[in-house]
Protein backbone atom coordinates (compact mmCIF):
# COMPACT_ATOMS: atom_id res chain seq x y z
CA UNK A 1 0.00 0.00 0.00
CA UNK A 2 1.77 2.96 -1.12
CA UNK A 3 1.86 6.26 1.38
CA UNK A 4 -0.03 9.47 1.22
CA UNK A 5 1.83 12.32 0.43
CA UNK A 6 1.30 13.83 4.06
CA UNK A 7 2.71 10.70 5.27
CA UNK A 8 5.69 10.91 3.14
CA UNK A 9 6.51 13.85 3.70
CA UNK A 10 6.15 12.68 7.65
CA UNK A 11 8.36 10.06 6.85
CA UNK A 12 10.72 12.54 4.86
CA UNK A 13 11.03 14.79 7.72
CA UNK A 14 11.88 11.79 9.78
CA UNK A 15 14.56 10.56 8.36
CA UNK A 16 16.17 14.18 7.95
CA UNK A 17 15.85 14.48 11.74
CA UNK A 18 17.33 11.10 12.38
CA UNK A 19 20.47 12.00 10.11
CA UNK A 20 20.63 15.39 11.31
CA UNK A 21 21.07 13.98 14.61
CA UNK A 22 23.05 10.92 13.37
CA UNK A 23 25.77 13.74 11.94
CA UNK A 24 25.76 15.50 15.28
CA UNK A 25 26.58 12.23 17.45
CA UNK A 26 29.02 11.41 14.69
CA UNK A 27 30.68 15.15 15.44
CA UNK A 28 30.36 15.04 19.01
CA UNK A 29 32.45 11.36 19.25
CA UNK A 30 35.34 12.94 16.73
CA UNK A 31 35.73 16.03 19.11
CA UNK A 32 36.09 13.96 22.02
CA UNK A 33 38.49 11.61 20.75
CA UNK A 34 41.15 14.47 19.65
CA UNK A 35 40.68 15.61 23.40
CA UNK A 36 41.23 12.14 24.73
CA UNK A 37 44.23 12.12 21.69
CA UNK A 38 45.53 15.65 23.22
CA UNK A 39 45.27 14.39 26.81
CA UNK A 40 46.88 11.67 26.11
CA UNK A 41 49.58 13.10 23.94
CA UNK A 42 50.39 15.72 26.60
CA UNK A 43 50.69 13.07 29.60
CA UNK A 44 53.18 11.73 27.65
CA UNK A 45 55.08 14.50 27.32
CA UNK A 46 54.77 15.34 31.09
CA UNK A 47 56.05 11.33 31.92
CA UNK A 48 58.75 11.69 29.45
CA UNK A 49 59.83 15.17 30.86
CA UNK A 50 59.88 13.70 34.62
CA UNK A 51 61.59 10.86 33.79
CA UNK A 52 64.58 12.91 32.34
CA UNK A 53 67.46 14.46 33.74
CA UNK A 54 67.40 17.78 34.87
CA UNK A 55 69.98 19.03 32.16
CA UNK A 56 68.43 16.70 29.50
CA UNK A 57 64.71 18.33 30.22
CA UNK A 58 62.89 20.64 27.99
CA UNK A 59 59.67 22.78 27.99
CA UNK A 60 56.46 20.92 26.70
CA UNK A 61 55.06 22.96 23.60
CA UNK A 62 51.64 23.11 22.33
CA UNK A 63 53.77 22.28 18.98
CA UNK A 64 54.91 19.70 20.86
CA UNK A 65 51.46 18.18 21.91
CA UNK A 66 50.05 18.39 19.01
CA UNK A 67 52.77 16.99 16.74
CA UNK A 68 52.57 13.85 19.46
CA UNK A 69 48.78 13.75 19.45
CA UNK A 70 48.96 13.57 15.50
CA UNK A 71 51.41 11.11 15.34
CA UNK A 72 48.97 8.78 18.10
CA UNK A 73 46.35 9.77 15.70
CA UNK A 74 47.88 8.04 12.90
CA UNK A 75 49.12 5.25 14.44
CA UNK A 76 45.52 4.29 15.60
CA UNK A 77 44.14 4.88 12.04
CA UNK A 78 46.55 2.52 10.27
Amino acid sequence: MALTEEQQQMVDQQIAIEDNRNSNQVSAEAKRTKLETLRMAKEILVENRRTQAAADATDITSSAVNTLAGELEAHLNS
